[in-house]
């Protein structure tokens, strides 16, 4: 599972559409709304690499309201939960 975290700057009258919106995206597993120098983050989680250009330049950019996004891509995961377990769910290898 590859997984990126994308920071969005959006019209600030329209974060909880954007965020909804967002959220709804294949691929998007969770969308934060944020206090600081962004407005939302949005954790994107694809099986290929090539499914990232997808996700956020093909429909994270295009939804109407986000004005800028800025992508992180996860090397590694350092947690106390099994998040590939969680996502492997239903899916074959």
């Amino acid at each position: 599972m590859i997984t990126a975290i994308v920071l969005i700057n959006c019209a600030t009258d329209a974060i909880p559409e954007v965020a909804q919106e967002l959220a709804d995206l294949p691929g998007v597993s969770e969308v934060y709304s944020t206090a600081g120098h962004v407005d939302l983050i949005a954790v994107v989680r694809v099986r290929r690499f090539d499914d990232i250009a997808d996700v956020i330049a093909g429909s994270i950019s295009k939804v109407e309201g986000v004005a800028d996004t800025e992508t992180h891509i996860a090397f590694r995961a350092y947690s106390k939960h099994d998040l590939e377990e969680t996502f492997a769910i239903g899916f074959d290898e």
